[in-house]
């Protein structure tokens, strides 16, 4: 095998701006799948993606998101102690931007630089055996100026996924050039994929960042011009980089695999070794998980009778099924998902239903995250709106008014400075703070513990459209 040169570390650039619908109600716009715990370690995939990538033989990963999730990044590397350059990309291009930002990036830091592209949302739970199967891709595109794809061996002739055909050996290494690409096929014809040796095409990939930028110049210009263009005027905002929206909207939207993969001659396979799975739907995530003695998954507050190879989930409510098999139960405070296991994979038009329905629960989560914590709406009628919020230690709201209500704060959990106009005053448990229509006002959390509160809204109007910024420590407009 080829060895990487003494000292060199691969670059992860992992790509976390999806919004993954088909595990709707769970995964939506606001809080995507990359981002939600979803097994039972209580971490997110993004979280488990970035751990497998910490350590020996990788250098400090580079994560290209949305700018809706910059906040939620930040604060799961920093939970994990990690520290990575975040990208910011002001609209969704698909992957063949976001993998051209990532390998100039890259090349950016030095001009052999090695990159490796993961996906956010995927599932892989033998961390030793990627490792290994990463680097000895590595070894090879670096040795053989090659963009080697991670091919994982299919247990199970699936639909759900394309499939790679190795073809001649790559010499002296445990690759393989690619022969041909294969989209998602019909079960009789993944069966024979499965028999003639294909491998699952798990969208992850090894490459020298110049050969990456190379084939980007030669195969799609537009989408480099775009992503070159988009980095040069880049900006700094707090601990993000802020790629250039008008420079960026340049890139046509298309995917890496059609703008490059499909095209070029220097594309390889590694048949890795390590389980993989894109957990791109209920009946995916279904199949990875520990089943009980009658084959269900249950998780979170949840109770089944007589029921059999099926799956059952409840953030909060209690849920209850009866003699159901194979169906997927999915319970949030404001939406429940009830499906056959078979039909999982088309919840994804469902949701678009909803969204053509404009029904908020289609993209917003009932809790909404922001970078000082969280609220979560806990009724709302005529004239009046009830919140639950949650301020992390040194959490600070942003200073503004509201021309439309007033609002009451109960403090039921910590310590509250609150500042309405000229005054800054501290507020404990049981106490509440007034804030009249239209006065100055800031909430921040002075302690070492979440600030708990309860606010009561009262006016003409309660969306969230009536607040005047005034200062955000933040830097949203």
């Amino acid at each position: 095998m080829v060895a990487i040169s003494e000292g060199s570390k691969v670059i992860p650039v992992i790509i976390a701006g999806g919004s993954g619908t088909r595990l709707w109600p769970v995964s939506r716009d606001s809080m995507p799948k990359q981002f939600v715990p979803l097994l039972g370690s209580g971490r997110s995939t993004f979280e488990e993606t970035i751990l497998r990538v910490t350590g020996e033989g990788f250098a400090a990963p580079i994560v290209v998101t949305h700018s809706d999730f910059r906040f939620v990044v930040a604060e799961q590397l920093a939970r994990l102690g990690i520290a990575a350059d975040i990208v910011l990309e002001p609209e969704r291009r698909d992957s063949a931007a976001a993998v051209a930002v990532g390998a100039l990036m890259a090349a950016e830091r030095g001009a052999d630089a090695v990159c490796v592209v993961l996906a956010a949302d995927h599932l892989i739970p033998d961390a030793a055996l990627f490792t290994a199967d990463c680097q000895a891709a590595a070894a090879i595109a670096s040795g053989q100026n090659r963009i080697m794809l991670l091919g994982i061996e299919p247990t199970a002739p699936s639909t759900a996924y394309g499939y790679i055909a190795p073809g001649e050996p790559l010499g002296g290494t445990d690759g393989f050039q690619v022969e041909r690409f294969a989209e998602k096929p019909d079960r009789e014809t993944a069966e024979r994929y499965v028999a003639e040796g294909y491998r699952w095409n798990s969208g992850n990939f090894v490459f020298p960042a110049r050969l990456m930028l190379e084939e980007l110049s030669s195969f799609a210009p537009a989408v480099l011009d775009a992503a070159r263009a988009s980095v040069g005027a880049a900006r700094r905002d707090l601990d993000f980089l802020r790629l250039d929206a008008a420079a960026f909207g340049q890139a046509p939207r298309i995917s890496i695999d059609y703008a490059v993969m499909e095209k070029t001659r220097r594309a390889g396979v590694l048949k890795t070794r390590f389980r993989w799975s894109d957990i791109g739907s209920w009946d995916a995530l279904f199949d990875v998980q520990e089943k009980n003695g009658d084959g269900n998954v249950l998780q979170g507050t949840v109770s089944v009778l007589d029921t059999r190879g099926s799956f059952v989930r409840s953030d909060e409510v209690l849920t209850t099924v009866v003699g159901l098999d194979d169906v997927v139960v999915v319970t949030t405070p404001d939406a429940v998902l009830v499906t056959s296991r078979e039909k999982a994979a088309e919840v994804k038009t469902l949701v678009a239903q909803l969204h053509r329905e404009a029904r908020p629960e289609a993209g917003a989560h009932h809790r909404i995250h922001r970078p000082w914590g969280w609220y979560q709406r806990i009724d709302i009628g005529d004239r009046f709106q009830v919140k639950h919020i949650t301020v992390k230690p040194g959490g600070i709201l942003s200073l503004q008014r509201h021309y439309h209500r007033a609002e009451h704060w109960v403090v039921v959990h910590g310590t509250a400075e609150v500042t309405v106009d000229d005054t800054v005053k501290l507020y404990h448990e049981n106490e509440a703070a007034y804030l009249p229509i239209g006065c100055t006002h800031r909430l921040h959390n002075p302690g070492k513990i979440p600030l708990k509160l309860i606010e009561v809204q009262v006016g003409s109007y309660t969306g969230e459209d009536d607040i005047v910024r005034l200062e955000d420590i933040y830097a949203r407009n």
